[in-house]
């Protein structure tokens, strides 16, 4: 089967089913919010500092609410053996992968956005930077987190403390990424500092991560 459209298919699927259920956005979104109110609380919203620990807050906020969308991913897979029969289909098994990342960037970058007025307000924010930076750098750190937590949580879904397994492999294989994420956004929020390095990083970051999931996701989907 044509890679694009078995990729179509598998991200149809998902979307579809996440949008009857709600699980995993709602379970983010409450989580999320739940960071930033509780920061907000801790920290003076109003004062100066505020600009120098939102980036951290905010990929606090968005890293732990994106462990718990990726359990879920591959959790659902494994109802009515769905995931053995996935394995048995005539299609690229690369197909799947992308599309349960593609699917999970989208729905961690919703959380983002819904997020980002409540967080404005909170924190009393304003960008001293360029905004197509910050766009261009939560995307990137977005996919960052989501192309390995996908990987990670397919190597783990079948262990039996999966959901405490994924984030001790995730964050220790993400760390390079988070700090690129969290300097980048403080540079771009605060003026201070030109962001353009830790935007490589993330970048070679993404796609190096990307290819080494694609060559080694068919041995890890085929694995008991």
């Amino acid at each position: 089967m044509n890679l694009a459209r078995t990729v179509a298919l598998h991200l149809r699927k998902d979307l579809r089913l996440e949008w009857r259920s709600k699980d995993a956005s709602n379970s983010m979104l409450f989580f999320a919010l739940l960071v930033v109110v509780v920061f907000a609380f801790a920290f003076d919203p109003l004062a100066e500092e505020s600009r120098v620990i939102a980036g951290g807050i905010a990929w606090i906020a968005l890293l732990f609410a994106t462990v718990v969308a990726l359990n879920q991913s591959w959790a659902r897979e494994l109802h009515n053996s769905v995931l053995d029969a996935l394995r048995l289909a005539p299609a690229p098994p690369n197909s799947l992968f992308l599309a349960k990342a593609i699917a999970n960037f989208i729905f961690v970058a919703a959380v983002e956005i819904l997020i980002t007025p409540v967080f404005t307000v909170f924190y009393n924010l304003r960008v001293i930077g360029s905004g197509a930076e910050l766009v261009l750098v939560a995307a990137l750190g977005t996919w960052a987190l989501v192309v390995n937590g996908t990987f990670f949580s397919a190597l783990s879904i079948r262990t039996r403390n999966r959901e405490l397994m994924l984030p001790l492999i995730l964050f220790p294989i993400s760390l390079p990424a988070i700090v690129g994420m969290v300097l980048a956004t403080t540079d771009i929020l605060t003026g201070d500092a030109d962001p353009i390095n830790w935007i490589k990083l993330l970048s070679v970051y993404d796609v190096v991560f990307t290819i080494v999931s694609l060559l080694l996701f068919e041995p890890v989907l085929g694995a008991e």
